[in-house]
């Protein structure tokens, strides 16, 4: 039975990669939709501003972490959570599940050249894979509805949607079971680290919870202002929860 810690008014499940990956394939072969989302420092920052996606994200069948602060933090907390699950790690791992079970996979967001990309590059990696559809992350709220219509035609059992937060969230929690995706994904830049686009960090920064900072030499003027501003929120956040938390 799956465990679900809270930290900061939001709910996540304490799973491993592998019990991630289980839980996935359950959703899928029940073929009802299920609403996927990882909790960083800077989702937990927004949820706590936007009641509407804090409640989007507690709703959600499955919720993972993507972010070592957060890890760092439930340990601070007494609920010391088993794994950091990545968005980039769980995409790579669930197209070859797919790969191999013939599931069908649907890309939606990033640029053009960027998403088509994807889904050549993964079709030659893993021969096999079925990407049933995919459509750039750029569209007008007059197009929205064929959008949508374009997903439920294309039959996918995944739908990666790789478009900025809460933009991805809120898209999923209005149309997720309208499009009846049995297990629909945000998986924010993935794409273009999946095409080759943008590198990620070396593995002894990703365990070190550094890869937040490799991302920041990487584009410093566009994620200065994500980092050293808005997620500065988080760190209040978590003295409030330990203050409340030692009242007790």
């Amino acid at each position: 039975m799956r465990k679900r810690i809270e930290m900061m008014g939001c709910q996540i499940d304490n799973l491993s990669m592998e019990e991630t990956l289980q839980v996935i394939e359950d959703f899928i072969k029940s073929g009802l939709p299920h609403q996927h989302v990882v909790v960083n420092v800077d989702k937990l920052v927004k949820a706590n501003r936007d009641e509407e996606l804090r409640h989007i994200i507690n709703e959600c069948a499955l919720i993972n972490v993507d972010g070592m602060p957060v890890v760092w933090a439930s340990r601070l907390l007494g609920k010391a959570l088993k794994e950091r699950v990545t968005g980039v790690d769980l995409f790579e791992a669930l197209m070859h599940r797919a790969a191999e079970k013939g599931w069908r996979i649907y890309l939606l967001g990033a640029r053009e050249e960027v998403v088509s990309k994807v889904k050549q590059d993964y079709e030659q990696k893993y021969p096999g894979l079925m990407v049933t559809g995919y459509r750039n992350g750029y569209w007008k709220q007059k197009e929205e509805a064929e959008v949508v219509e374009n997903i439920k035609a294309a039959k996918a059992d995944i739908l990666f949607v790789a478009i900025n937060s809460p933009k991805k969230e809120h898209f999923l929690g209005r149309y997720q079971a309208e499009m009846k995706i049995p297990f629909a994904m945000g998986v924010g830049g993935t794409f273009d680290v999946a095409s080759g686009n943008i590198k990620r960090a070396p593995l002894w920064m990703r365990k070190s919870g550094l890869e937040w900072f490799y991302r920041f030499l990487q584009e410093p003027r566009r994620m200065f202002k994500r980092y050293f501003i808005d997620d500065m929120a988080f760190f209040g956040l978590l003295v409030k929860e330990i203050f409340v938390l030692q009242q007790k």
